[in-house]
């Protein structure tokens, strides 16, 4: 029998290996050596700015070389890729800090180049720009030819006279463009013109087919949201919307529902910090329930209370393409806590979910994770700090996490998990969990039979990043035994300075049982917690 040869390709690189470029670009930028000696040491802005446009400049070179020689395995587009990201970057550190006489970056380096299909003014310094500075940023996406999809004006402050010049390119564009990001695109300017400005690009793009709007960090209340009104209406395929901190209240929340036609397509709907309260919810729940393909939905620090947060969880029951839930900061309450248990089944795809201070308390937590435990088997994140939970609840909570062996992150922080539940939790991490990164009870009335149990069964993860659990109530010498067991790690775990060696008594009758190590395990050692092969 033969066996085919699995030819490898080393191009492109992996969105990882490129980032990792990136940052490794900016610590040469920054690090005095004799090239910045002669030529001047960048500043912190500007060499955190600069190396994401080199490493695509390099890649966009590289790329094409590779396109040329489709047969290769991509060796040759790697080694390129490197030459010239090192070509760029010492070019960058000869040509010394781009401060202009004034002390200000030249506007056009706000550009981040990319492959051409991209256009991006978003590079510090933030900028309000008028008419003249309008027409110098978006001089190329005049150019005839050009086969710009995607526009990024975030972090650029458009007046009145910059809009107007604006207008007839965007005019131009609407019908090709898929991605239009006008984040942070009005700061500084009075309301009058901000209102106006929202009012001109939205009636400008009237009618285009985005797949992803981002009106992000604009304030706009309902005012703002009306002020788009012409673009909202147009949209029939959005996939990707985006209004975090908007200052949108119950009333704009309602006008975001009226206003956008079709939700059918929708997969990503961000509402992270606004003023929604429990009417605004219910608004949002009518969007939810209208978005069958929805996989990230965030509503994060919005003043929801029970009564939306129970609306919301009825509403995401529809989901079940569902990915990524964020409800972090909400006053949502055990019912709400309840409620959301009761759907969890549907997400068999949940890979993230993000639970922190909502203030489930013991009863909803359990509720949780029951639910959690025999659903999402691929979930990679789950976090419930700040939730009051004590002991009472860790039993179901470590079944649920023994049974998540894909877990990457755990965030148990700000609760009162106590000794007795720090060790339920060790077991549960005990067997597998070889993907887990970052473990944080911080904050959770643990002393040292807990910590120790908790740095034991965790150290030798081979992809352990950080283990958190400052803030507790250590005696002096369970942090020594903590630190002795990570001696071999001492990166991967979190300093320990803001914990409480005196502690304080624990209000319950098990005190002395928790305060006793071999007492303690010996209770617990009976209890069962399975693991999922």
């Amino acid at each position: 029998m033969e066996f085919g040869v699995q030819s490898v390709k080393l191009w492109p690189p992996s969105q990882n290996t490129r980032l990792m470029l990136i940052d490794r670009m900016t610590t040469n930028l920054v690090t005095p050596s004799i090239w910045s000696r002669k030529y001047g040491l960048l500043g912190q802005k500007e060499a955190r700015r600069m190396p994401r446009k080199l490493e695509s400049e390099a890649f966009a070179t590289a790329n094409q070389h590779f396109e040329k020689e489709t047969d290769g395995d991509g060796s040759s587009a790697v080694q390129l890729y490197a030459k010239e990201s090192s070509r760029l970057m010492i070019e960058v550190i000869k040509r010394g800090p781009a401060v202009k006489h004034d002390g200000q970056l030249d506007l056009l380096d706000k550009i981040i180049e990319s492959d051409g299909t991209v256009f991006d003014i978003s590079n510090d310094p933030r900028k309000l720009i008028d008419a003249g500075d309008a027409e110098k940023l978006l001089k190329r996406l005049t150019e005839p030819g050009n086969k710009y999809r995607k526009i990024c004006f975030s972090n650029t402050s458009f007046g009145r006279d910059a809009a107007h010049v604006a207008e007839p390119i965007l005019l131009s564009l609407k019908d090709k463009l898929t991605e239009v990001d006008l984040s942070d695109f009005i700061a500084g300017r009075e309301e009058e013109e901000a209102l106006e400005v929202m009012s001109i690009f939205s009636s400008a793009l009237k009618g285009g087919n985005l797949r992803y709007l981002n009106l992000s960090n604009n304030a706009l209340g309902e005012k703002g949201i009306r002020a788009f009104e012409a673009l909202l209406r147009s949209q029939h395929n959005l996939e990707e919307l985006y209004l975090m901190n908007d200052g949108i209240s119950a009333e704009a929340t309602v006008a975001v529902y009226e206003l956008i036609p079709s939700t059918e397509k929708l997969k990503v709907l961000h509402f992270y910090n606004n003023m929604t309260g429990d009417e605004g919810a219910i608004a949002i729940s009518r969007m939810v329930k209208a978005s069958p393909l929805l996989e990230d939905f965030r509503c994060s620090s919005t003043r929801i209370g029970s009564e939306g947060g129970v609306a919301l969880a009825e509403a995401l029951g529809t989901c079940t393409h569902l990915k990524k839930l964020d409800l972090v900061d909400n006053m949502f309450g055990v019912e709400s806590g309840l409620a959301l248990s009761k759907i969890l089944s549907a997400f068999s795809n949940l890979s993230e979910i993000y639970l922190s201070y909502l203030n489930f308390e013991d009863e909803g937590s359990t509720a949780i994770a029951n639910a959690l435990k025999e659903s999402a088997p691929l979930l990679e994140v789950l976090e419930m700090a700040g939730n009051d939970i004590t002991e009472k609840a860790a039993p179901a909570l470590a079944a649920c996490i023994a049974s998540k062996q894909f877990l990457v992150k755990l965030n148990l922080a700000d609760n009162e998990l106590k000794d007795e539940g720090a060790i339920l939790i060790s077991k549960a991490l005990e067997v597998g969990h070889a993907r887990l990164h970052e473990i944080d009870l911080s904050t959770n009335l643990i002393r040292r039979a807990g910590a120790r149990c908790l740095a034991q069964a965790v150290v030798a993860k081979p992809r352990l990043k950080l283990l958190n659990i400052n803030g507790n109530y250590i005696s002096d010498e369970g942090i020594d035994e903590v630190k002795d067991i990570f001696k071999n790690f001492p990166d991967t775990l979190a300093p320990l300075d803001d914990n409480d060696p005196e502690g304080e008594d624990y209000d319950d009758e098990n005190d002395e049982q928790c305060r006793d190590n071999d007492e303690l395990e010996f209770k617990l050692k009976g209890l069962d917690i399975k693991h999922e092969e």
